[in-house]
């Protein structure tokens, strides 16, 4: 009957004008269908392999930079602050193109996105062996390749949580595991095509390799069938006036930017602030690893040993944390682990306070990579357990815009610490302030929410006596009540 009532309701709308919302919600690229087991299995196994792919290609990537971070700064005579401007552009336009990635995503599909990606990162990467100015390289490899990670990467993840369900912790650990197999071969194999030709081969022989981005994307075949197309009745429609042009640019602001969960949920809320400022420290350590080890005497073949020993500990350790965090005793408590995980990540980071040698370093990056390895696990399970799924990609996007300005400005302000001090220590004891004030502060805000939720479910003796016993009171979550709006909306445009 519900099915009967939506059909009637979209031929209406079809035929009332309404067209070009059906048109937006659905990409064209939607035109084959899936099989009926597909979620949490069938196809749905491929598309985790070419997820884990794709995450190794673009997450992974950025602390690849660190390999040539000192040719970088020889070459063009730059200092420690401008150098990480690098990475730096390249993290923060992979996380700030969201919201332009779910527009796209929308039209075309996950699919088109994807191998839009992929041509977009090599074809960044490959120019960057070309720049002759620091400035250049930002818009090639930074700018270009950065958005390129971001068409790729964001797809992955939405069409992953749509193929899985049941097994949606597993799945997201397992996909993150490709961020650790990035970890644990990119920087192994940025060093050899370093050492065989220079920097400048090794950026057009890795832009080459990102393109493997494509073929993954042509698996990502889209779960269900396309629904029909509308182009012809949009184009025998009235044309649309400025003002109503402004209003579906801001309505189709709202919907990607996910600002009425930002203000409404305040789960979401506290989530992205606190990821946000989290990211201001995160991934700064990484960046800057190679140049403090060999800053300290170590060859950098020992450096980007480092960097191999996290990634051989997040491929270990995120898949059996995908299966612990997948009982049942750990629903509703994922954001308390990932907050644990926060805490003890940010004071590994003091590790590095106390030497720069081998063994130091490698015992911090066995403390780094396995507290890293809750984190890639948890961070999209946690977001997918605060908001609704048909919002993921919106929410997902906002969030990306929001910890891009973290992501911008954290490695040259800690390029920027080591030219005035000199010293790399202490950009690993900022690091630690950063992330351990984020941790508690998720810690303490959900703990805080969880209260007080608890306590608005316990009604008081006074309010319990005023009730009628023939009155029932049934609690509608948020999303329960647009959708009750939303059939009560398609039952009036039915008649």
């Amino acid at each position: 009957m519900a099915t009967r009532q939506r059909q009637s309701a979209e031929s209406c709308n079809m035929e009332g004008g309404d067209v070009d919302k059906e048109e937006a919600e659905t990409p064209p690229d939607q035109s084959q269908p899936v099989a009926n087991s597909a979620p949490d299995g069938g196809w749905g196994w491929v598309i985790l392999v070419s997820s884990i792919v794709v995450l190794a290609l673009t997450l992974a990537f950025p602390s690849c930079m660190s390999i040539f971070y000192t040719d970088l700064q020889k070459q063009f005579h730059a200092s420690n602050s401008v150098t990480s401007w690098v990475p730096s552009i390249m993290t923060a336009v992979l996380h700030a193109g969201g919201p332009l990635c779910s527009v796209l995503v929308e039209r075309f599909g996950c699919r088109a996105t994807v191998i839009m990606g992929g041509v977009l990162s090599g074809i960044g990467m490959a120019a960057s062996a070309f720049t002759n100015s620091i400035v250049e390289l930002y818009i090639t490899a930074g700018v270009i390749t950065g958005l390129g990670f971001c068409f790729s990467f964001q797809p992955a993840v939405t069409i992953l949580g749509q193929y899985f369900v049941r097994r949606r912790v597993f799945a997201n650990a397992m996909s993150s595991t490709g961020t650790a197999l990035g970890l644990s071969t990119l920087p192994t194999l940025s060093n050899y095509l370093h050492t065989e030709f220079g920097w400048r081969g090794s950026f057009l022989i890795l832009g080459g390799m990102l393109l493997n981005c494509c073929v993954c994307g042509a698996l990502m075949r889209p779960l269900g069938p396309s629904k029909p197309k509308a182009h012809k009745q949009k184009a025998n429609g009235p044309t649309k006036t400025g003002k109503e042009n402004l209003k579906l640019l801001a309505s189709c602001i709202r919907r990607h930017m996910a600002f009425d969960q930002f203000c409404n949920n305040q789960r979401y809320r506290v989530f992205s602030l606190g990821v946000t400022w989290m990211m201001l420290g995160f991934v700064v350590p990484l960046i800057f690893l190679v140049p403090f080890a060999t800053d300290n005497g170590m060859d950098q073949n020992k450096a980007a040993l480092l960097l191999n020993v996290l990634g051989f500990v997040n491929i270990i350790v995120r898949p059996a944390f995908g299966l612990l965090f997948n009982l049942a005793w750990f629903k509703g408590r994922h954001i308390y682990v990932l907050s644990v995980a926060l805490l003890l990540n940010g004071l590994s980071n003091c590790i590095c306070c106390f030497s720069a040698t081998f063994p130091v370093l490698l015992v911090y990056m066995l403390c780094y990579g396995l507290t890293m390895s809750v984190v890639g696990t948890l961070l999209f399970t946690v977001l997918m357990d605060i908001v609704e799924m048909n919002r993921f990609l919106s929410a997902l996007g906002l969030l990306a815009i929001m910890e891009s300005v973290t992501l911008l400005i954290g490695p040259p302000l800690a390029g920027l610490l080591v030219d005035k001090t000199g010293e790399y220590t202490y950009v690993y004891l900022a690091s630690s302030i950063t992330v351990v004030t984020s941790a508690l502060f998720l810690l303490v805000s959900f703990y805080w929410l969880d209260y007080r939720s608890t306590a608005k479910k316990e009604p008081s003796p006074v309010s319990a006596s005023l009730q009628s016993p023939d009155c029932q009171y049934i609690r509608v979550s948020a999303g329960e009540a647009e959708k009750q709006a939303a059939i009560q909306t398609e039952r009036v445009t039915s008649v």
